[in-house]
Order: structure tokens, then sequence, then C-alpha cells
């Protein structure tokens, strides 16, 4: 059994105060379980989704405080491939970071109101390194644009690692939940990075109240450091597009494909690529309940560094967006199928 499958689950708080003249605080909690085991979804965090408050006014846009999304992905969201294919649907071993999963902690986030479309976001995020502001730290930044049918988007993420020059992922990492961000067999050979870079551009357009189109495009670098056990700065670029059609009331249908490719470094010459696809089917038994089914398919070829620290050349293995980080396939292809339930309340 596998919990959280179409979305995370959670139990959480929501207040609002309204201030006078628009002006509002939010506070949310949110902790998110395995409903399978009823445990934590993150370690020594009770509300590892979200911890935050908020002050926002419509004229003067938001600032935000606690443990919360990056600008990167908010900037991002309604576009992104998990937005109707879940996390089965994020690109191999969500690697640019498009799906929900990880957050930043000691951020602090600069919305600016809706103007004439756009919408523009950033975020700073310290780590707990004494002494030093960039060692762990996180920034990102982002702009978006929605004019009746069509959006578009654009967002850049930078990730410091907390341990100088590269090496073991730091715990005090301003992004660290359970770890690092996007481990996975993509990109378990390069874990040990001085700091991650992405960048995204992602947009879609709605024909009408049955059929709407988006994309994805993104590029990520993992940059070495003194202390790394690879020496070229490891680069892969994903593009993707997803299909949603809602036929009726109660149906939601989508499918999804992405294509990603490595660069040629660090001694690989035949660098890895990842071909996938995603179908999901939703229906509606009442505003609350539903019933999912999703179907997931990955294709590698090529290499890629293998355990960290080795330096081991190794055949490339998939990962089906990010539901399968912790048991990648063990041959060149993975198939996989889920069904379930949802509930809200």
């Amino acid at each position: 059994m596998q919990s959280g499958v179409w979305n995370g689950d959670r139990f959480g708080l929501r207040g609002v105060e309204d201030l006078g003249g628009g002006t509002q605080v939010v506070f949310v909690l949110e902790s998110g379980f395995n409903l399978a085991t009823g445990g934590q979804q993150f370690t020594n965090a009770m509300f590892g989704r979200q911890a935050r408050i908020d002050l926002t006014n419509p004229s003067f846009g938001t600032f935000s405080a606690g443990r919360q999304y990056s600008s990167y992905y908010t900037m991002l969201s309604p576009w992104v491939p998990a937005y109707y294919l879940t996390g089965y649907g994020s690109h191999p071993g969500d690697l640019d970071g498009m799906d929900t999963y990880y957050r930043s902690n000691n951020a602090v986030t600069y919305t600016t109101p809706n103007l004439y479309g756009f919408t523009a976001s950033g975020q700073y995020a310290l780590a707990g390194v004494p002494g030093s502001l960039n060692q762990g730290s996180t920034w990102s930044a982002g702009l978006q644009y929605k004019v009746n049918g069509f959006g578009l988007a654009a967002a850049f993420w930078r990730i410091n690692n907390s341990t100088p020059g590269g090496g073991p992922y730091g715990a005090d990492s301003s992004v660290n939940s359970s770890g690092q961000q996007g481990v996975s067999a993509i990109t378990n050979g390069f874990n040990q990075a001085q700091a991650q870079q992405r960048f995204a551009v992602d947009g879609g357009y709605v024909f009408n109240s049955s059929w709407d189109i988006s994309f994805a495009y993104s590029n990520v670098q993992y940059i070495p450091g003194i202390n790394s056990k690879f020496t070229d700065t490891a680069v892969w670029n994903t593009a993707g597009t997803v299909l949603h059609w809602k036929p009726t009331v109660a149906w939601d249908l989508a499918t999804g494909y992405s294509y990603t490719w490595a660069s040629k470094a660090n001694g690989i010459s035949d660098a890895a690529k990842y071909h996938q696809i995603v179908l999901s089917e939703y229906y509606s038994l009442s505003k609350r309940t539903g019933l999912y089914a999703l179907e997931g398919f990955q294709r590698a070829s090529g290499k890629t560094l293998g355990n960290p620290g080795t330096g081991t050349i190794i055949n490339a293995t998939p990962a089906i967006g990010d539901s399968f980080q912790g048991t990648p396939g063990a041959s060149r292809s993975m198939l996989a199928v889920s069904l379930g339930i949802v509930s809200k309340f």
C-alpha cells in the first residue's frame, strides 16, 4: 500500500485575521502523514508541509515567513505536470523540483499583487550555519503571466549545500526535508554537489471547459565543489507536455509525455536519456470523494554515475516521477500502475 499517491495525505490549520483596509494576517500549519502507517511524513517536523505566517494586502502584495514552498514552485505551479498527473507525472525523479515535496526552512518571501496579469515572487531562506549567509542558503524568484485562458511562467532556484565545498549534504541546509532535494536514480551519483540550480519555463492554454494543454521546460545543474566526487557540472534538460480532458462533470482524464537528456561530462560520452509517459483517470463520486487510476512508463538509456563517492559509470535506470525515488527500476524500463480512493475533509 502506498500513501498519498494522488495528493499528499495531510491535516492542517489555517486562520485569517482582518486588520482593516484590506490587510489580513494569515497563518498556515500543515502536517503530512502516511495513511498506511499513521507515521509523520517528515522526521522531527510536526508541521513539515507548511508552517508560515503571511501579511497580505491586495494593493501591496504578500510577505510570508516560515517553512514554505519556494517562489520557483509557486510561480510555475498552475502548469506543472503534477497538477493533473500527480507525482507520477513529475519529470523523472522530480529532478527539476516541479512537484511539492520540498520546502524551504527559515524562508522570507514577497509576492507582488497581480498587475495587468503579471505576478512576481522572490524568496530567500537562511541556513543554520553560524557566520555564513551563503552556506546552506537557498533563493528563488519567478514571474507569472495570466490572461484569459493563456498563462506563462519562468523561475529560477538556487540551493547551496551547507557542507563547505560540497560533499555529504548538510543537515543545516535550508532546503532539507529528510535529505537533499531531488535525490533519485537520475541524480544519485551527483548528490554531493556544492550547489544545485534550476531554471524552468512553463505555461498553458485553456481551450474551453473540457480541454486544456500545458508545457514545461527545465534546465537543472549540479555544481561540484572541491569535496564533491565529480568534477564537471552535471546538466539535465527536460521538455514535456500534458493534455487534460474533462468529458463530463465527474470525469477528469489526462496524459503527459516528457523527454530528459543529460550532458556529456564526468567521463560519460553516452549521456543518460529518459522517455516518460503517464496517464491519469479520476472519477468524482461526490465533492469530497473520488476514485483514481494512474499508469506510468519510463525508459532509460545511456550512462550516468553510480553511488556518490565512487565515481563509477553505470547504466542509467528509471524512476517514474517522484513516486519511485526510493525504489528505482532495476532494468532499463519501469512500468507502474496505481488504483486508489481520495477523501477530502
